[in-house]
C-alpha cells in the first residue's frame, strides 16, 4: 500500500499540490471575504476560464510530444471572430460553430506537417502562424466589434441544473482526454515520441504521423476554446486577446506537464486554469493589484520547470 501510495503521489505529485493550493485559496481568502464564495464569484472563476483550460489541454498534448505552439491565441481570435461573423451573417448556428473549428483542425494539422516532415522546429512554424493569423485578422476586421448574435448561438451563455456550460465542456472534456492518452494507443504514443523520439520510431512508432495529429487534437481543443471565448459576452471584438497564449502555456506547465516533454497530464493544466483564475480573483477581493499576476505566474513558471530539472537529473 505505501508504495502504491508513494508511486502515485510520484505520478501525480504536481496536480495534488495545485489542487490543494486551489482549496487553501478558497479557504482562506473566503474566511477574510465571505463574497468571495459566492456564486456569482464561482461562476466567474470556473465558468468564464474554462476556455483557457479547454485550450490548456490541447497545449497539454502538444508539449508532451516534445513541441510547442505559441500562436494558439491569435488561433483563438480569428476563431472568435470567424464564429461571430457567420452567426450574424445568416448561417445556421451549427456552421457558425462547425466551420471555424474544423478550420482550426485543419491549419494546426498543416502545422504539425511543417514541424514533423520539414523538420522545422514548433516555435518557429507557430510564431510564423501567430503573425500570419494577428496581421490577418486586423487586416480583413480593422478589429471591428461583431455584435447582435442570436441567442441560440450564445453556448457559453446557457445553464445546466444552475450550472455554466463551460464547466460542463471544461469537465468532459478534461476526462475524455485524460482517459485517451492512458488507454488509447495513440494516446500513448504521444508519450513515446515526447520522451524519445528514435527509440519511438526503433519500437515501430511513426512520429511524424503522431506529431501531426497531436497538431490536429490542439487544433479542436483550440476550436472548442474559441466558440466558448465568443459566445462568453454579448459582442466579439476582432483582435488577439492580449498574452493568451502565455497563460494556456503556463497553464500546461504549472499543471506538471514536462517542457522538455514525455510527462505529464492534462488534470493538472485544467487545475492549474482554474488556480489562474483563483489567484486573479483573490488578488481583488483581497484589495491586491491585479497585475501581481503575472508576477506569481512567472515565479511560479521558474519554480515548475526548476523542479522538473531536478526531478529529471536524479531519475537520470
Amino acid at each position: 500500500q505505501r508504495s502504491s501510495l508513494r508511486r502515485f503521489v510520484g505520478n501525480y505529485g504536481q496536480e495534488l499540490v495545485v489542487l490543494l493550493t486551489i482549496v487553501l485559496l478558497f479557504v482562506v481568502v473566503g474566511s477574510y471575504n465571505p463574497r468571495f464564495l459566492s456564486e456569482t464569484n464561482m461562476n466567474s472563476i470556473f465558468s468564464g476560464n474554462a476556455y483557457i483550460a479547454v485550450a490548456a489541454i490541447g497545449m497539454s498534448l502538444v508539449i508532451i510530444s516534445g513541441h510547442i505552439d505559441v500562436s494558439v491565441g491569435s488561433m483563438i481570435g480569428v476563431i472568435a471572430t470567424m464564429a461571430g461573423t457567420l452567426a450574424v451573417s445568416g448561417y445556421p448556428v451549427w456552421v457558425a460553430w462547425l466551420v471555424p473549428v474544423v478550420f482550426s483542425v485543419v491549419v494546426n494539422a498543416s502545422v504539425g506537417a511543417l514541424v514533423a516532415y520539414m523538420r522545422i522546429p514548433s516555435i518557429v512554424v507557430t510564431l510564423g502562424m501567430l503573425s500570419v493569423l494577428k496581421g490577418g485578422l486586423i487586416s480583413a476586421t480593422g478589429g471591428a466589434w461583431i455584435t447582435d448574435m442570436p441567442p441560440a448561438f450564445m453556448i457559453s451563455q446557457w445553464r445546466i441544473f444552475g450550472i455554466g456550460t463551460p464547466v460542463y465542456f471544461m469537465v468532459v472534456l478534461t476526462l475524455l482526454a485524460a482517459l485517451y492518452m492512458r488507454f488509447s494507443g495513440f494516446g500513448r504514443s504521444i508519450y513515446a515520441v515526447g520522451g524519445n523520439m528514435e527509440a519511438a520510431r526503433a519500437a515501430g512508432l511513426n512520429p511524424e504521423r503522431t506529431v501531426v495529429g497531436v497538431f490536429a487534437l490542439h487544433g479542436l481543443f483550440a476550436g472548442l476554446a474559441g466558440l466558448l471565448f465568443a459566445t462568453q459576452l454579448q459582442v466579439i471584438q476582432s483582435t488577439v486577446p492580449p498574452n493568451l497564449e502565455l497563460t494556456v502555456i503556463t497553464a500546461s506547465v504549472i499543471g506538471g506537464v514536462s517542457i522538455l516533454g514525455g510527462t505529464g497530464t492534462v488534470i493538472g493544466s485544467t487545475f492549474a486554469a482554474i488556480l489562474f483564475a483563483t489567484i486573479g480573483s483573490a488578488l481583488i477581493f483581497l484589495n491586491v493589484s491585479a497585475y501581481w499576476l503575472r508576477s506569481v505566474l512567472g515565479l511560479m513558471i521558474l519554480a515548475t520547470v526548476l523542479v522538473d530539472m531536478i526531478r529529471r537529473r536524479r531519475s537520470t
